[in-house]
Formats: C-alpha cells, sequence, structure tokens
C-alpha cells in the first residue's frame, strides 16, 4: 500500500511542457469562444476537447500521466469560461462610452475576476465537492474521458480511441476552416435567406439559414431539447413578432430592411423580457436546493476533525488559506483603484470615493455570493448550463439599483450615461468572479476523481485566467472594428448579435435613464411566464419533453441568421446520436461526435478571428472576394448544397470510425 502511495505521489503533474499545452489550447479556444459567443450567444465548453489534445499529445511522452492531462485541461477550462465576459463587456461600446476595448482595462477586469473566482472558490471545495453528493455532470464526463484514454493505463483500445478522437477534433477544425475561408471568397453564401410579405396590411417576415459549422456543431452540443425550444423563439419572433409590429414601419422600406428593423427595434426587446423572466426563474428554481445543499455541506464538514494541513493526504491539500487571504486582499487593491480611476474619467469625480469603497465592497459581497451559487449550480446542472446570463441581469439591476439611491440624486442628468457605464464596468469584475467560480468547482470534482492533488489544479486554473485575460481584449477589439455590434452605429452588415451584453446593458440604461420602452420588455415578460408554464407541465407530465425558457427567449431575441443552423444541428445530432445507440460501443460513437462538433467550431472560430484581422489591416469589406455580387444567388444554392453534402460526409465518416473501433474491441 505504501509503495503504491509513493508511486502516485511522485506522478508528473504540474509540469512545464502541460502548463505550455494548456496556455497554448487557451489561446486558440478563448479566441473560437469570444467570437462564437458574439455570434450565437453560447459559449462552448473546452475542457473535454482539451483533454484529449492533450491525451494524443502527450501520449508521445514515456512519463505522462493521468494527472498531467488534468492539469492541461483544468487550465484550457478557463477558455469555455473566462470569454463569458462578452456577455458584459461589449455593452460598454452598445451604450456608445468605448469606441474600442482599452487592453490594459479589460485584461485587469478579467484577470482579478478570474483570480478573485478561483480563491472565492477554493474554499467552497470541501463543502461542495469532497462532502457532497453534488452529480457534476460535466466534471464527471471529463473525469471518465481522461480515466479512458491517458496515462500509464491506458490500453490499446484506449489509444485507438484517444487517436480518433484527435483526428475528430482536427479534421472537423480543417473542414470547417477551409468552408470559412470558401466563404470569405464569396464563391460559397454565408447564408441562404429570404424575405416576403405575409399579409395584405403590409406585414413582412422572413428567415435566414446561416451556413456555418460552428452553429451547425452547437446544435449537436446542446441538444434537441434546446434546439427545438430555439426554433419556437424564432418562431414567436419572426412568425408573429415581426410580421405583428412591421405594419407599423416604414412602409416605403424595402422588405428586407423593414423586416430587420422591426426585429432589431421592437422584437428584439420581446426577446430580452422573456431571456430576463426565464433567466431569474432558473435560477429562483435551484434556491431551495442550493440553501439545502450548502447548510448540509458545511455542516458535513464543521463534523470532520480538524487536522494539521501536512497530516492530509495529497489529494486534499488545497492552497494554504492564509495566501488565499493574501491573494485576495492583493486583488481588491487594484479592483478599488480601478473603480476610483473609472469614476474619475467618467466625470465622476466628486463621487470616486463612494464608488471605489462601495465599488470594492460590492464586489466582496455579491462576489463571494454568486461564487457560491455558481458553483454549487455547476454541481448541480453543469458548468454549460448554468444560467450565467440571469446571475448578470441580477448583479447589473443590483448595481444599477444602488447607483440610482446613492449618487443619481447628486449629479446632474448628463453624468446618467457615466452611471450607465459604471454599472455595466462594475458587473463586468462580479461577472468574471461568477464564472470562474462555477468553472473552478467543476474542474475540482474531476480532479478528485482522478486523484489529482487540489492545489496544483487552483494554480493552473490561474494560469489559465492570466492567459485568457490576455487573448480576450484584442480579439474584442479586432471584432469590434471587422464586424461591429448589433444596434450599435456604423456597424455592418455582418455585425455581431452579442445578446447577452446588450440586454444586460439595456437593462442598466433602463434602470438609471428610464430611456427604454417597457411595454416591449413587458411582453416579452408574459410570453416567459406562458413559456415557463408549458415546460413545467411538460416537465411534470412526460418526464422526457421539455421546453426550456431560457432557449426559448434566445430565440425571439436572437436573427435567424444565429438559430435557424442551431436547431438543424440539434435535430442531426439527435439523430446521430439514436444511430448511435444501436452500435456495438455508443458512448464511443456519441463520444466522436461531440468532439468532431467541438472541432467544427474551433475550425470556423479561430478562422472567423483571422479573417477578422485582414479585413481590420486591409479596410476593405470583403478582402478575399473572388466574384462579385451578382454572383449572390448562385452562392447561395452552391454553398447550401456543398454544406448539406461536407455534414453527411464528416458525419458518415465518424460513424464508421466508431464502427472500426467497436470491431477491434
Amino acid at each position: 500500500m505504501s509503495g503504491n502511495l509513493s508511486q502516485t505521489e511522485s506522478r508528473k503533474e504540474l509540469t512545464v511542457r502541460g502548463l505550455i499545452l494548456g496556455v497554448i489550447i487557451t489561446v486558440v479556444f478563448t479566441a473560437a469562444n469570444v467570437f462564437f459567443g458574439l455570434k450565437a450567444g453560447l459559449t462552448f465548453a473546452t475542457s473535454i476537447p482539451a483533454a484529449v489534445i492533450s491525451m494524443a499529445l502527450l501520449r508521445g511522452f514515456k512519463n505522462s500521466t493521468i494527472q498531467e492531462n488534468n492539469i492541461v485541461q483544468t487550465i484550457a477550462s478557463a477558455a469555455g469560461t473566462l470569454s463569458s465576459i462578452i456577455f458584459v463587456l461589449p455593452g460598454m461600446i452598445m451604450i456608445g462610452w468605448w469606441a474600442d476595448f482599452p487592453f490594459w482595462t479589460s485584461f485587469a477586469v478579467c484577470a482579478l475576476g478570474g483570480i478573485l473566482g478561483v480563491m472565492y472558490s477554493i474554499p467552497l471545495r470541501r463543502a461542495l465537492v469532497t462532502d457532497t453528493d453534488l452529480p457534476y455532470p460535466e466534471g464527471l464526463a471529463c473525469a471518465e474521458v481522461l480515466k479512458v484514454g491517458s496515462g500509464d493505463d491506458a490500453d490499446a483500445d484506449s489509444v485507438e480511441e484517444g487517436r480518433a478522437g484527435l483526428l475528430a477534433v482536427m479534421w472537423g477544425s480543417i473542414v470547417s476552416a477551409v468552408f470559412a475561408v470558401v466563404v470569405a471568397t464569396q464563391v460559397f453564401a454565408s447564408d441562404f435567406v429570404r424575405n416576403f410579405r405575409v399579409n395584405d396590411k403590409g406585414g413582412v417576415s422572413g428567415f435566414d439559414f446561416n451556413l456555418s459549422f460552428a452553429l451547425f456543431a452547437i446544435g449537436h452540443l446542446v441538444g434537441l431539447s434546446v434546439g427545438i425550444a430555439m426554433l419556437i423563439g424564432a418562431i414567436i419572433g419572426w412568425g408573429w413578432g415581426v410580421p405583428h409590429y412591421s405594419v407599423l414601419g416604414d412602409m416605403s422600406a424595402s422588405v428586407a430592411d423593414l423586416a430587420n428593423t422591426t426585429w432589431s427595434h421592437k422584437v428584439r426587446f420581446v426577446g430580452a423580457g422573456a431571456i430576463g423572466v426565464s433567466a431569474i426563474w432558473t435560477l429562483a428554481k435551484l434556491v431551495k436546493p442550493v440553501i439545502t445543499g450548502l447548510t448540509s455541506a458545511m455542516a458535513a464538514s464543521r463534523v470532520r476533525k480538524a487536522g494539521n494541513a501536512d497530516s492530509l493526504p495529497r489529494t486534499e491539500r488545497d492552497i494554504p488559506i492564509g495566501i488565499v487571504g493574501l491573494i485576495t486582499l492583493a486583488c481588491f487593491i487594484p479592483i478599488g483603484w480601478l473603480l476610483g480611476y473609472f469614476g474619475e474619467t467618467a466625470g465622476l469625480g466628486d463621487h470616486v470615493a463612494v464608488l471605489a469603497i462601495g465599488g470594492v465592497a460590492f464586489v466582496v459581497l455579491m462576489g463571494f455570493f454568486v461564487s457560491t451559487v455558481c458553483g454549487y449550480m455547476a454541481g448541480l446542472i453543469g458548468s454549460s448550463n448554468s444560467p450565467l446570463s440571469g446571475v448578470g441581469i441580477l448583479v447589473v439591476i443590483a448595481a444599477a439599483l444602488l447607483l440610482v439611491a446613492f449618487v443619481k440624486p447628486h449629479v446632474g442628468p448628463e453624468e446618467g450615461k457615466a452611471l450607465v457605464a459604471f454599472a455595466l464596468f462594475i458587473t463586468s469584475v462580479v461577472f468574471t468572479v461568477a464564472a470562474i467560480a462555477n468553472n473552478n468547482l467543476q474542474d475540482l470534482k474531476t480532479g478528485q476523481l482522478v486523484d489529482a492533488t487540489p492545489w496544483k489544479q487552483q494554480a493552473a486554473l490561474v494560469i489559465g485566467v492570466i492567459a485568457g485575460a490576455a487573448v480576450i481584449p484584442p480579439v474584442l477589439d479586432l471584432l469590434n472594428k471587422a464586424y461591429g455590434f448589433v444596434g450599435v452605429a456604423g456597424a455592418g452588415p455582418h455585425a455581431l448579435p452579442a445578446p447577452q451584453a446588450g440586454l444586460i446593458s439595456a437593462l442598466a440604461q433602463g434602470v438609471i435613464t428610464n430611456n427604454i420602452d417597457w411595454s416591449l420588455i413587458i411582453t416579452g415578460i408574459w410570453i416567459g411566464v406562458a413559456i415557463i408554464i408549458i415546460d413545467e407541465v411538460l416537465r411534470r407530465t412526460t418526464k422526457r419533453l421539455s421546453m426550456p425558457p431560457l432557449a426559448v427567449g434566445l430565440g425571439i431575441y436572437l436573427p435567424t441568421v444565429s438559430t435557424l443552423m442551431v436547431v438543424v444541428g440539434s435535430v442531426v445530432g439527435w439523430y446521430f446520436d439514436r444511430r448511435a445507440d444501436r452500435a456495438k460501443k455508443p458512448e464511443t460513437t456519441k463520444q466522436l461526435g461531440v468532439l468532431l462538433a467541438s472541432g467544427l467550431i474551433v475550425g470556423e472560430s479561430v478562422t472567423g478571428v483571422v479573417i477578422a484581422f485582414i479585413v481590420g489591416f486591409s479596410g476593405k469589406a470583403a478582402p478575399l472576394a473572388l466574384v462579385g455580387e451578382n454572383f449572390g444567388e448562385a452562392a447561395q444554392w452552391i454553398g447550401g448544397i456543398a454544406f448539406a453534402l461536407i455534414v453527411l460526409f464528416m458525419y458518415l465518416w465518424v460513424a464508421r470510425m466508431a464502427k472500426r473501433l467497436s470491431s477491434k474491441a
């Protein structure tokens, strides 16, 4: 027994090569997640793809271990969560406060908030990971992937599965990247779009299928229920909302312009109301299990006999609490300076002390609250399913109400915009804390299942946070200059929707300056309430069917260019999984489908960032174009047919590869 223990103690874990590989994966996946999140309003979990890539690459080293691979995925997991800052920070552009994303300010928000998220979640590890029966679905799945394919214990079948997984990620990335480049040449259209009149009153509508492998892949990952819910939202938005409100619009405009203007100025705010009530409802449903779970977990921790930290087994050693406290305090000082500096430059100099001191207190209290809640939600339903947008909504409303109560009465009306900007800025800090805490406990659960050392994982995640924080500002700036954001003056035809940032900035403006059409939001709230009731009835009566209200709200809020292909992907993914159930090794087949989808997202998203750089550098809207606009109709049909054939070929290839693996088993 002691021999096995000493062998485990000496196994490689926090290595230089693992850190370098983890940082490289983090940089690539962060850029991909930022682009994709702004485009679709969704981000993808990076832990499992990172684990597969790590296992395939580190297998060439004889002394690689499962714990070392776990460190790589821990670092890279920051890419899936820190990029959630795009749900808030672009709001600074949308309200016209920033013209670009200042690097050091944006970096500081992401890095300081992320490090705080790690520190806040450390005291919660034993309560929410060790002494609990929370399922941690994504942490468990990642641990299973690591166990199957990494380290010295991997058998020949596991090695083959690891190679197949890497092939699926690699070829998915290549195919989607090449398709995106061909789209940039305009030989393939970027989307298949039609607009039309729907009644004799002049109402209009339309649809827009984006020929995007990334959107298609996210549909595969989110599943059929979410995909159908988004379709229902799109039908509400474009089957009722746009025709209903377009009658009141400018009838002299073209059908396409009238439809898009109506969606942008009317229907989008109906969707905002539906998203808001759905997010709050999702959080409200978790209040009871969160309180019950935390109470029992804390009680269990108190019952445990306290021992000397040095006598704890390796798998129970966190970063020492004294160091945690020092790092936490060290983060509060620059956060206070940032808030004070922001207030000073925003023209709120007479209130700098209140903004800085009150802001730090807000970050301290609200940050720990959201860390606890998000950590528990991650354990209960998974990091990807946690309603982070709902957390952002609650935080920005709380920040805005405090500013209205304590600062607004003492400033002139011209400072209203500055208060909105400050509310978004402080929300960005707290939101980053929430996002990382949401992720860290999931990673620690994976670590517990593969006998990892907690303090090494915690240190690794800090490195991942810093790497991700360095990538996010330039990528955001690049995408802003190349495409812009929907609703911002001067944004191009390919402007990115950034739905959560639009909603959160609209709420901040609504609370502080009261300049929003609340009737549209109230309509959306009632639609959201109706969907919530339907969803609850379906869940209680069928046990299998559901209609996630948040996904319906997104379907209303997002343009069809961002939703319809997600729906298609969810249906294809569901069909693929059903066929996989008939295979000899269904889980292996499904996992290869997930990895193919991850590759499709990464390839297109990274290529999108590269093309954005070319657009910004050249100053041309379509610098890679090989054909003119008169080729547009043909390009739609050619691109659409090519897209369908490639999807068919890729899924058949993955299914054959899985069948070959099964036959060797």
